[in-house]
Order: structure tokens, then sequence, then C-alpha cells
């Protein structure tokens, strides 16, 4: 799963960079609250390893925007994680003269990001998948696994960045390093101004710069949930998975057999484990909260991960990278449509029911570009008002909008269940045909199809689990309801 918000990127079953020379260096000053944690599951634990790897610039020679280059633009982009260059690659091959600005242009993104490996082969970027899995694996509970038969790959994040740099680069897209201060807008003709001074113009300003924008507006209140995660690429003595498998869930509790409190808060708001095996000695390994409202305490997940490594028998010893996601999910889409147009994390194509967004904001990007261009290369020139009810639509057409609607009940059901009853809706969930239970992880299923799904998961359902959504979805399905007759108004 994907797992991180950050400023710069997005975050479809959607997740390194080569290992950095390393320090394994031990903090010399320990707080007492990290001394607790490592108390409390009786031995010295992760938590006490510095990450070795430190992010290094990518070397690309960027076309950088000059002071003395037209300062007008068809497209602005303000971004430069995966969703803001892949529109900005796909605009800029259809003709249109764009920018894209980011304070960190050069950065690595921080991000793990895993997908199923038929959605970057769809898109022709299976060459930025630099490392791959024949089949994933879910553990329900101690005694009951699931195999699917889905090839799951990690994203090169060098690779990929270095790609659509290149792609923007040869057609003819402009960089500049800085942050965005303001947004302003005229009739025809939207400008920015940046941290630097800098002040630019365009037809359109498309804001990528992730989940914490201040120049998306809603017009109904944000109640989304929250996906919490901790993870960390390990260097580790021996580890207990097996090395053609990711492990997409596990689901197990026994870990929590001597921790009394940690056990009763895991069967009311569980967790799970997302692995992912290099070789015999280095895996990535994420304690996750799939979906919660408050937000899960980072410090419990951080518990829970220790503890379940102990269990497992997994001894860390480096630690690559570490890293905290934070991934908002579901709640109302942007206004629709306004003058900022918006791709990635706060356009609200995160899945609602996964978290996921980079293969799907990779597979949209096209369909809205092709609209961007049409406008703007069209002899009539479709500028303002016009142009952003085009580029909102075409990116949520009214069937995408009601498709979303369920995958938002989906997630108002997740939030409701315990980990029994998350155990037994994930085990009805992959006993469908894997044309529904693919399709909906892709986000990829009509309403229609949607539908016959949910009605499907019921029918697999075991007796206790029909018992369990019949009390516990109504409330949500009433409010799914209620939206889709609103979008058919």
């Amino acid at each position: 799963m994907e797992r991180s918000l950050q400023s710069n990127g997005t975050n479809s079953l959607q997740r390194w960079t080569a290992p950095s020379p390393h320090s394994n260096a031990i903090r010399k000053n320990p707080s007492r609250k990290d001394h607790q944690k490592v108390q409390s599951s009786k031995f010295s634990s992760f938590l006490d390893l510095e990450p070795k790897s430190k992010p290094e610039p990518l070397d690309f020679d960027v076309p950088w925007f000059s002071p003395a280059d037209r300062a007008r633009f068809d497209v602005i982009v303000i971004g430069a994680g995966p969703a803001g260059l892949r529109l900005a690659e796909q605009v800029s091959s259809r003709g249109m003269r764009v920018c894209c600005l980011d304070p960190s242009l050069l950065s690595m993104w921080p991000n793990n990001y895993g997908v199923c490996v038929d959605e970057f082969e769809s898109l022709g970027l299976e060459d930025c998948l630099d490392k791959t899995w024949p089949m994933t694996c879910i553990h329900i509970n101690d005694q009951k696994n699931k195999y699917l038969d889905r090839a799951y790959g990690r994203v090169g994040r060098k690779e990929l960045k270095l790609k659509l740099l290149s792609d923007c680069a040869a057609n003819g897209v402009k960089f500049h390093k800085a942050k965005v201060w303001k947004v302003e807008h005229e009739e025809f003709e939207s400008s920015i101004a940046c941290d630097d001074g800098t002040e630019l113009k365009a037809c359109l300003i498309v804001d990528a710069s992730g989940f914490t924008s201040s120049f998306i507006e809603y017009d109904k209140p944000r109640n989304v949930g929250y996906q919490v995660a901790h993870g960390i690429l390990a260097e580790v003595d021996h580890h207990p998975f097996d090395l053609d498998k990711m492990v997409l869930m596990d689901w197990r509790d026994s870990h929590l057999g001597n921790e009394p409190y940690l056990r009763a808060n895991n069967l009311k708001l569980p967790t799970f484990l997302y692995v992912m095996p290099f070789d015999s000695n280095l895996v990535f390994l994420e304690e996750t909260s799939l979906v919660s409202r408050p937000m899960f305490s980072y410090a419990e997940l951080k518990k829970r991960m220790v503890a379940r490594l102990r269990h497992l028998g997994i001894r860390v010893r480096t630690v690559v990278e570490d890293e905290r996601s934070v991934i908002p999910m579901g709640g109302p889409l942007p206004r629709i449509p306004q003058s900022v147009m918006a791709i990635g994390g706060n356009s609200g194509i995160v899945h609602p029911s996964t978290g996921y967004s980079v293969a799907q904001s990779m597979t949209l990007s096209p369909f809205l570009a092709e609209t961007i261009a049409e406008c703007l290369g069209s002899t009539r020139m479709i500028r303002g008002t016009p142009l952003y009810h085009r580029a909102w639509n075409s990116l949520w057409p009214v069937e995408r909008r009601r498709s979303r609607e369920f995958y938002n009940f989906g997630m108002e059901t997740l939030l409701k269940l315990d980990l029994n009853g998350t155990r037994r809706f994930f085990d009805a969930f992959f006993e469908l045909n894997p044309y529904y239970w693919q399709g909906l992880l892709s986000s990829r299923l009509s309403l229609g199809e949607l539908l016959l799904l949910g009605v499907s998961v019921f029918g697999h359902a075991s007796n206790p689990s029909k018992l369990d959504l019949v009390r516990k979805c109504p409330v949500p399905l009433v409010k799914m309801m209620g939206n889709l007759a609103l979008e058919a108004i």
C-alpha cells in the first residue's frame, strides 16, 4: 500500500531508493518517551536506530525558467510529485507551454510506493518497477491465509522521477525552484506569486502539491478518515517471509499475547503489517492502521510494531530508511468547478477504502491533459470558467463521482468494524471473482458493478459477518444513497 503524506507527493495497489553509505548510528540521548517504548517491549528495538540512508538530490540537468523567458504559460503545475510531473509531461506532449514549480524539485520522493504490476504495465511504466513479486499474501488470522494471483511491484522512485523529468524536459517544460505563496485570478488568466518574488501567469493553474494545499476549496466539511503507518526498510539477521510473495495485510494478533493493554485496543482498533521482502536480510516492514477517525495514535502504532517484530523473531541490525505516513481518505470532493485545478492527493482521487492514489494519478492525467489541450489549443481558445468546468468534469465525470460514493461507503463501513469484523470482511472480499476485487482496488468498476460487488461480499460473508454488516452498515448506506440521489439531480 502506498503510505505517506508529503507536500510533493500523491500516495491500485500503490507504494525506496537504493541504500546510501550508512552510519548505523544509535541515538546518544534518546528521549524518556523512547526509553518507555523500548522498556514496554522488554527488548532493545529498531526505535533506537537512526536511518543510515540520507536522501541525495537527483543529478539531472533541469531546464530552469529564466527571468529572460516569457513569463506566460498555458499551464502552471504546482508540485513535482508523481501526479504533478505526470500531468506536466502529458500536457506538454500535446503542444502546451508548461511551467512546473516545486521548492524541492530535485529531492528524492520520500514515499514508498507499491502498485499492482498490471497497472504500471498498462501505462508503459513497467521499467520503473525495481522489484516485483509474482504473488501477494494476506494473513486473515493464525489459521487462515489467502494467496492472490496478482503480481505486485515496488516503484523505483529514482527511476520514475528521472523518467518523468526527462520526458518533461524533452517536451519543453520549464521548471522553477520556489514555493507558491499566492494565486490570483482574472477573467481569462491566473497569476502566481512565489516566495522568491517571481510572478508567473497562465491560462490554468493546476495544484499538485498534496493534501495540505491551501489553494483548493471545499464547500462541505472535510470529514476524512486517516490511514496511519510507520515503516522501515531494514537489514535484519533473518525474517520468516517468503521471497516470492509480498504480504499485503497481516491481521494476526498473536504477537500481543503478552501485551494485554495493546491487545485489548487492537481488538477494537486493529492494525496490520505490510511486508515487502527483498532478500533474506533486507525487508520493508510497515505497521498500518487502514482507516481511523480520529487519527490513530502514532505512538501506539510503533509499540504494536515493536511487539510484532519481537514475536516474529526479527532482529533489526540497521534501519536503512524509515517513514511516517498519514493519508487523509474519503470525505467530500473539492468544489466542482473552481478556478484552480487539482491532481493527486488534494483532488479527491485517493481511494477512500485503501489509500492508494499513485497509479490512479498516472492513469487519469492523460484524460485531463487531453481536455486541457482541446480547450487551450482550439481556435476558439476556451478559457476562464468554461475551461475550469471542462477540466474538473473530465477528472470527475458523474459516473466516477458516483463510484467514489460507494468507496466512501466502504470506508465508513470499515471504520465501524473491530478486528474480528475486519478479518471476516476481508475473508469474504477476497473470495470474490478476481475481476471484482481487483477492479475495486484499482478503481475501475462502474457503480453498477460496485453495487453487485457489495451484494456478492454479503453473500460470501459468514453468518457472524452478515450480522455485523447488517448492524453497522445502515447509516453509511443511507448516507451513500442520499449523496447518489443528489448527484442525480
